[in-house]
């Protein structure tokens, strides 16, 4: 028995085979569920080409978090689709270059409110969408974090828009709960992807993580992440929501 077999799993945040989410919907269709992926803007085509390097081709729908007639519309076209949604993963941020790497006291609200919108606000976006799909018995959403509980060199304003996004998430579990929903935050380490490389000063994770992470930390890997992810879209963890689970090979808990 596969850990998701025959779950309808939505994926949002794929644009690369190195992006998280990409590992996370290629565990899931080995994992046994059908997945439909999603992408927006002028990245839209770069999803789709991803998506063929999937184990099974997925169907590409449109989502702009940003667009308030997009959640109707991807609500209308998964019910087309699939009989309910069963969980779904949230991996959508962005932030204006001005918030990020060291310019924080220089960014106007016009920027970060960017940033709040797209990086935080649109976990309850993704919410409206599949939660009216999910029915009865409920479902999992689990967004991709990097823990703001801290300040981090560089990360400035998205910091601020994770700090947000840990706080959305733990009020979606509060008044989701009682429909069965299930929401909770993958804290990860640092990965290598095209949105790490866009943070000026990513290296400075990169130097540091493996040496005081007492599991050791491999930039290049997303599979750790990938299967914690798997495993709270599945029925596994029925109790628990309104979590934020580190998956950064102990980093978090080490001072110094």
């Amino acid at each position: 028995m596969q850990l998701l077999d025959g779950k309808n799993i939505l994926v949002t945040g794929v644009l690369t085979d190195a992006s998280l989410a990409f590992g996370v919907a290629r565990l899931a269709q080995e994992q046994g569920a059908n997945v439909i992926l999603t992408g927006a803007g002028r990245g839209l085509r770069l999803t789709q080409r991803t998506a063929r390097r999937l184990p099974t081709e997925p169907e590409v729908l449109e989502f702009d978090v940003t667009d308030p007639d997009h959640p109707d519309q991807l609500r209308a076209a998964l019910a087309e689709r699939w009989d309910r949604v069963d969980g779904a993963l949230h991996a959508i941020g962005f932030a204006p270059e001005v918030c990020l790497g060291g310019t924080f006291l220089d960014a106007g609200w016009d920027d970060v409110k960017v940033a709040l919108e797209i990086s935080a606000y649109s976990l309850k976006t993704l919410s409206d969408v599949v939660v009216p799909l999910m029915g009865d018995e409920g479902g999992s959403i689990v967004a991709l974090d990097f823990d703001a509980t801290v300040t981090w060199p560089a990360y400035d304003w998205m910091g601020v828009a994770k700090a947000a996004l840990e706080s959305t998430a733990r009020y979606l579990a509060r008044y989701l709960g009682p429909e069965g929903v299930r929401v909770n935050l993958l804290a990860a380490g640092p990965i290598r992807t095209m949105a790490a490389r866009s943070i000026p000063g990513f290296n400075q994770f990169e130097e540091v993580w493996d040496e005081r992470a007492p599991l050791g930390w491999q930039v290049r890997d997303p599979e750790p992440v990938a299967r914690a992810a798997v495993a709270l879209l599945s029925d596994w963890f029925p109790a628990t929501t309104g979590e934020m689970v580190h998956v950064d090979g102990g980093y978090h808990i080490t001072g110094a």
